[in-house]
């Protein structure tokens, strides 16, 4: 039994690159509510939160950035090069993200949690779950993860590498590992499998069509057998260079999910979406022509807003191109606003909005709720 009756919770480890954020939102995919401790933790330290003085008066305001806030980078530096430095670090971090997650999961209306955290094991976290997950890959993939998706050289990724213990441990202590070597579809099996050992008899979330009915408009929330529809779609009404093909849209599910808009049975429009650390974001937003904008927008946007706010959401933010953002009078009337990522004014929020803004879009935004998580107390 877990640490909250009435909910089963996976916790989901593994080393660096191992691709844990990916099987989390295959997790999500088949219902689970997705919490990153590793992202709280990150929440735990800026300028407005609880541990941010804490960290100065351990490490010294020389980490600070331009800005005001610490700067994870100099951090890092510090702490993945002395075992001492990080265990001073996790003891003021580990008891704030424990208190943020525990808050997560009270408020949370889903039955099951999935928890991803890198020290899952190491924080004493494990003992509140019910089974313990461990993503696994290889040396080599890690490596190359490191250098291509983070932007590391190989000397910087070997050291965060090395600088953790033996993926064997991890493993040793898993009741499911997950081979996450291969591609997003061998992923996916494995995860899928493994929920329905966890869960058997019941229906699995991933199969049941999530409708939302808004005048003659509905509102499902795709799965990943759905990839190749997807894709046609895209192909059909957007000027996709070069074309996206199925393994392209099956590699997306792993980081965001897909909502389809309908009129009779036909998909006139959808929208990517995910949700990380409690932000909303909203983009790749394609429209049949002659489907009439300010219903689709309000059809899909609420669709969005209703999960966004069951997954605990602080923000709303929305990517549009030039041609959809024009449209303002159909966004003021929904509640959101034009902003640049500097006026957001809070840290997670600014760093959301930087890793989904792409080149030319206009960012839309709205807030959801005033309480956030990990401000001082």
């Amino acid at each position: 039994m877990s640490a909250w009756p009435g909910k089963t919770v996976i916790g989901l480890t593994g080393n660096i690159a191992t691709g844990k954020s990916v099987i989390r939102k295959m997790l999500e995919h088949m219902g689970a509510y997705g919490i990153d401790a590793d992202a709280l933790g990150h929440r735990a330290i800026a300028r407005d939160a609880p541990g941010y003085q804490l960290v100065l008066n351990t490490f010294g305001r020389w980490i600070l950035a331009a800005d005001g806030q610490i700067d994870r980078t100099k951090l890092a530096r510090i702490v993945f090069t002395d075992p001492e430095a990080l265990a001073r670090l996790e003891a003021i971090v580990h008891p704030l993200v424990s208190q943020a997650i525990d808050l997560l999961v009270r408020r949370s209306r889903h039955k099951v949690i999935v928890i991803e955290a890198i020290k899952l094991l190491e924080s004493g976290l494990a003992a509140k779950c019910d089974q313990v997950w461990v993503a696994h890959a290889s040396p080599k993939v890690q490596l190359a993860r490191l250098m291509q998706k983070r932007g590391m050289n190989e000397a910087a990724a070997r050291q965060r590498i090395a600088a953790q213990p033996p993926q064997e441990q991890k493993i040793a202590a898993a009741d499911v590992v997950i081979r996450n070597d291969g591609s997003f579809d061998e992923t996916w099996e494995q995860v899928v499998a493994a929920w329905r050992r966890l869960f058997p008899g019941e229906e699995d979330a991933a199969a049941v069509q999530e409708w939302a009915a808004v005048g003659e408009l509905s509102v499902q929330r795709a799965v990943p057998r759905q990839a190749e529809e997807i894709a046609a779609f895209i192909n059909s009404v957007g000027n996709h260079d070069p074309r996206l093909s199925r393994e392209d849209v099956m590699a997306a599910f792993g980081e965001k999910a897909f909502l389809l808009l309908k009129a009779d049975e036909k998909l006139v429009g959808l929208a990517g979406w995910q949700v990380e650390n409690l932000v909303s974001r909203a983009s790749d937003i394609y429209l049949a022509p002659d489907i009439p904008p300010a219903r689709a927008f309000r059809a899909l946007m609420e669709e969005i807003e209703r999960a966004a706010r069951l997954l605990q959401c602080e923000i709303a933010l929305v990517f549009l191109l030039p041609s959809q953002a024009q449209r303002q009078d159909i966004w003021r009337s929904l509640g959101y606003q034009p902003r640049t990522i500097q006026s957001l004014g809070v840290r997670v929020w600014q760093e959301a909005a930087m890793e989904s803004m792409k080149a030319g879009t206009i960012m839309y935004f709205k807030q959801l709720r005033k309480d956030l998580v990990l401000r001082p107390v």
